[in-house]
């Protein structure tokens, strides 16, 4: 008998779910990558759905349309950029809100982008929808009153750092700790990427991961390659940002390094160690269990702002602040110098001191980050809220 009656709820819960309709917004690259595998479990585990969304050609593979608008068109960057875009953002809300009443969806789906997102969450749970936020902003660390907007028209948070479910729940939003998207990722990327390509592989590689953006890599380049000299029996590669021409490396030395582009994940399956500006590559970078050294400087007027803004922060790299201690050294202002990243580089190479420590920690990162299935977790979740009578 409570076979049968297991079985009869099952039955009951997959029909009521099935063939429901799903309004997806990624605004950016990464929204496009991670919204790309949560779309892939979400048509594993509803076949019959019928999903809407704004991203890019990763999201439209798995979904076999074309967004209904491309995230390229979405990605305005900085306050004079937006000013001067106005209109046009002003216009895409609009058209969101129309698109979203006419395919009238069982739920709405916010990945990351909150700029935009939690104005159309506003609209979209005042307007009678389910909503569900993936990828939370990261309110802990600044932009704090946003989290008014989040109690207010978000149903379910689904939260990518483990800290951040215990964030929200003290404020009284409902939150669930996926995992981190990043290593579903990895392991799609790992099955499909072809070998690193490079003319020359006579020697262990160095990867140098500067940033993407022109004035970043202004400042932290010169610095990486002025350690190249002291470390002649390794290979240093370094990794192009692909919106960028190889001829404004060249204003660099580079004639030291060789320089790839669109083989990040393939140059750091096969790194030794890892030069590292901060971002989200300081966690790739430990994702792929590579020893790193983390490297930022920025106008000393900017960096004297964010220090105010994010006072209570301790970290700057992803690695340090999920695992709440120093994992990876952090090169920041006037410590990122010559002789500081020589030493802590020399530190992670084989023999170096500090480098089973970082590899320890890394397996332990991997581990509090859910080992990977968190597109699946949160595919689950949005089903739930989708298929829920009452919310």
């Amino acid at each position: 008998m409570a076979l049968i009656f297991i079985g009869k709820i099952h039955i009951n819960f997959v029909s009521h779910y099935y063939r429901m309709k799903y309004y997806v917004i990624a605004g950016e690259a990464s929204g496009d990558l991670h919204g790309s595998n949560l779309l892939k479990e979400l048509f594993k585990l509803d076949p019959g759905a019928t999903v809407r969304f704004w991203g890019g050609v990763l999201m439209a593979e798995v979904a076999g349309n074309p967004p209904v608008k491309h995230y390229r068109e979405l990605a305005f960057m900085g306050f004079v950029e937006v000013v001067q875009n106005l209109p046009t953002i002003l216009r895409n809300l609009e058209f969101c809100k129309a698109d979203i009443r006419a395919f009238s969806p069982d739920v709405v789906v916010f990945i990351d982008y909150p700029g935009f997102n939690l104005r159309m969450a506003k609209f979209a749970k005042r307007a009678g929808y389910k909503t569900v936020y993936y990828i939370s902003p990261q309110l802990w660390a600044w932009n704090a009153n946003r989290i008014k907007s989040i109690q207010k028209y978000i149903d379910q948070m689904l939260v990518i750092l483990p800290f951040e479910e215990k964030y929200y729940a003290d404020r009284g939003v409902a939150a669930f700790f996926t995992g981190h998207p990043l290593l579903d990722a990895l392991s799609m990327v790992r099955e499909q990427q072809p070998e690193l390509a490079l003319a020359q592989e006579n020697k262990p590689i160095i990867a140098l991961l500067p940033g993407s953006r022109k004035q970043e890599i202004g400042v932290m380049l010169p610095v990486m390659l002025s350690v190249v000299p002291h470390f002649p029996e390794y290979q240093f590669v370094l990794a192009g940002a692909p919106s960028l021409e190889k001829s404004f490396y060249e204003q660099f030395d580079i004639s030291v390094v060789e320089v790839v582009y669109n083989q990040t994940y393939a140059l750091l399956s096969r790194a030794t160690a890892a030069l590292v500006t901060s971002g989200t590559a300081t966690l790739e970078t430990a994702l792929h269990r590579v020893p790193e050294v983390v490297c930022y400087r920025g106008s000393e007027i900017s960096y004297q702002i964010a220090r105010r803004l994010v006072k209570h922060i301790k970290f700057i790299s992803l690695v340090n602040l999920i695992m709440d201690r120093e994992v990876v050294p952090e090169l920041i202002q006037g410590d990122f110098t010559q002789e500081n990243v020589r030493k802590h580089l020399a530190a992670i190479l084989p023999g170096g001191a500090a480098r089973s420590a970082q590899l320890e920690n890394f397996d332990q990162l991997i581990t509090k980050l859910g080992n990977g299935g968190a597109s699946r977790r949160a595919a689950e979740k949005i089903i739930s809220v989708a298929s829920a009578e009452n919310i």
